[in-house]
């Protein structure tokens, strides 16, 4: 390669490298934080779905989550990945 094809390639080279470490990485390492979230969801923690739903676990099994809601203590079930923060995690009490 002569040195004008090389220079051709090192603007789209470096658009590429640019694009991932602003783009790709930080959205990777965002799902992997909400992953890790979901996989620890425990009974007692309250969280808000994705669609803003307020609600206490009841309930956690492989991927349905039974959710506590309003003050008639209505029960949701809900998918995992439905869930979207926490808003307070139950604490382990250890003497």
């Amino acid at each position: 390669m002569t040195p004008q094809q090389m220079q051709g390639l090192i603007i789209p080279i470096g658009f590429l490298v640019v694009f991932y470490l602003f783009a790709i990485r930080p959205q990777k390492k965002k799902e992997k934080e909400i992953k890790s979230m979901r996989d620890s969801l425990k009974v007692g923690d309250e969280v808000i779905t994705i669609g803003g739903i307020y609600g206490k676990i009841l309930l956690a099994k492989e991927d349905k989550i039974t959710l506590e809601v309003g003050s008639t203590k209505t029960r949701l079930d809900v998918t995992r990945w439905s869930i979207g923060s926490v808003i307070k995690s139950r604490e382990i009490k250890q003497d």
